[in-house]
């Protein structure tokens, strides 16, 4: 049907509007009322289809009849003509085509719909080019530019554009604040997040409960539970997001008997629990090792609130067991869920067989793993290796070769002088790295003195002792914290951020350090925050 389409419509011979029975149904919802005809409606959806595989030579007679019919100022038929010539590799044509659009209209409206349609699928480049060629912007055009970024994970770009922002005429309103606020949360960078927050308040922008929720969860992930705490005692609490906010918040930060009590008082207050507050509970419950706890709240969100657990519910269940090395309690549950358990399930239940050393229940969850990820190959193989299976170990990474499944490197980063600096294992790119390398090998010296002995069977080769100690010693948060070190003045708290969970050994190390240091170290890894303070980490080793 859609090869017969672009038959039709690349072979018409005349100018005027044509007519036949439609192959398609969907109408764009941003398209002018005028365009509502079968022509438009089959242009549209030839461009949409992913199915449609076009050479450029179609593609040029597609743009032709777009121009002929007069569509030109249709923002979702640019957009997607755009895309189609991305995919074909024809830059210098999608170029052409940005200027074409600003000499048929300079709209706004329009301008702004196709900015929104670039972003939302990914094209970065091209919606930054029309970004650039508009001769006016409004609030909107900003926001869409920065919430797609935000949506996307491109946090530090977000905060890039909205600093251009604020040196534009063009002042941010809720909206703006909104996605700022939730890519310095996700982006765990405290000293923007501070900024963005004393801009909120210059700027006088009333706090509703979708920028009090964001404020809270922004502190939360930045490590000041406090200051969130803080806000959330500050702001009308009558939504029931405000209160999930709090409670997730303290989860992270391992505070489960705090987020407990937040839900009683949200009891107190007559607000509501939805399912989000309960999977908050059972998370905290969960870091926390709380297992009689989160069996209650899992029972009286169905009894007392009629909440039907969700797969996400079942999922911090087992967790919850497998953090407590209950992995037949975990396993049970995962084969009572009245729905198919997710791949998220099975690697909870792999990670907790990782930490008991359950090889054989470690190799049924990966069975269950429709699609293997370099983690759960990684995983596998280290529990092989905490048994000194070398040669089984070593069959897991020529398995994960043979399909082409490549590691997914841990990285962290350490926020200095406005900047985010990322550190890999093994770094040298930083351009202090010899004092960095030196810095840390002081460390490693001393932490050795004092007693720490390198976790060595955490390194998934059969090599030499002094090989693997040599592997952990140049850990990503490891290079991270002796930077933090060299930046900072004595007794200065040092915070990191790590995109994977952060390794027992780099765990213990930096227990001492901040012993021998006398320095608060916060880590906030995948999972949650570690505070690092006197030798004790705020987990209590459990995590």
């Amino acid at each position: 049907m859609q090869l017969n389409v672009i038959k039709r419509l690349t072979t018409q011979p005349h100018m005027g509007i044509i007519r036949w029975n439609r192959s398609y149904s969907s109408v764009p919802v941003s398209s002018p009322p005028q365009q509502h005809n079968t022509d438009y409606q089959e242009l549209y959806n030839l461009l949409q289809s992913d199915k449609t595989s076009m050479d450029i030579k179609t593609l040029s007679k597609i743009h032709s009849r777009i121009i002929t019919f007069s569509y030109g100022t249709s923002p979702s038929l640019m957009a997607s003509l755009m895309l189609k010539y991305v995919h074909c590799n024809c830059r210098s044509i999608v170029y052409k085509v940005i200027d074409q659009v600003f000499c048929w209209s300079t709209d706004l409206v329009e301008l702004n719909l196709i900015i929104d349609k670039l972003m939302r699928t990914e094209n970065y480049r091209v919606a930054k080019m029309v970004f650039n060629k508009m001769p006016a912007r409004d609030v909107v055009t900003w926001n869409t530019m920065i919430g797609g970024y935000v949506r996307k994970a491109r946090f530090e770009e977000a905060l890039r554009l909205f600093r251009f922002m604020n040196k534009s005429n063009i002042e941010p309103d809720k909206f703006t604040f909104a996605s700022v606020i939730n890519g310095c949360a996700k982006l765990g960078a405290l000293k923007h997040a501070q900024w963005v927050h004393e801009l909120l308040i210059e700027k006088r922008i009333e706090l509703n409960f979708i920028l009090s929720s964001a404020l809270i969860d922004m502190y939360s992930k930045c490590g000041k539970i406090q200051t969130a705490k803080d806000i959330f005692d500050g702001v009308q609490r009558n939504n029931v997001c405000i209160w999930n906010a709090m409670i997730s918040g303290l989860a992270v930060h391992g505070l489960a008997l705090d987020a407990i009590k937040v839900f009683t008082k949200m009891e107190v207050e007559n607000v509501l629990p939805d399912s989000i507050t309960f999977l908050g509970i059972l998370t905290a419950c969960s870091h926390c090792g709380l297992v009689k706890e989160g069996r209650k709240y899992f029972d009286l969100m169905r009894s007392q609130y009629s909440v039907q657990p969700h797969i996400e519910h079942y999922g911090a269940m087992v967790d919850l067991f497998g953090r407590a090395g209950l992995l037949e309690e975990a396993f049970a549950m995962i084969k009572s869920m009245p729905m198919e358990p997710d791949v998220v399930i099975w690697r909870a239940l792999l990670g907790a067989c990782r930490t008991y050393k359950k090889p054989e229940l470690g190799e049924a969850a990966m069975a269950n793993i429709s699609r293997l990820r370099s983690g759960d190959y990684v995983l596998l193989s280290n529990i092989y290796c905490s048994q000194k299976r070398w040669d089984t170990a070593q069959g897991v990474w020529e398995m994960m070769k043979k399909k082409g499944v490549h590691k997914v490197r841990g990285k962290s980063c350490f926020e200095w002088a406005g900047f985010l600096h990322p550190f890999k294992a093994g770094d040298r790119s930083h351009p202090e790295t010899e004092a960095i390398y030196k810095m840390l090998e002081g460390l490693i010296q001393r932490t050795k003195l004092a007693g720490y002995v390198p976790t060595t069977d955490l390194v998934t080769m059969d090599v030499s002792e002094e090989e693997k100690e040599g592997n952990l010693y140049h850990h990503s948060e490891k290079l991270a914290l002796a930077y933090g070190i060299l930046k900072t003045t004595s007794g200065a708290e040092v915070r990191i951020s790590k995109n994977l969970r952060i390794c027992y050994d780099c765990h213990n190390w930096i227990k001492m350090v901040s012993r021998l240091l006398s320095r608060v170290i916060i880590v906030r890894d995948r999972i949650r925050f570690h505070q690092f303070e006197n030798g004790l980490c705020s987990c209590g080793d459990y995590w």
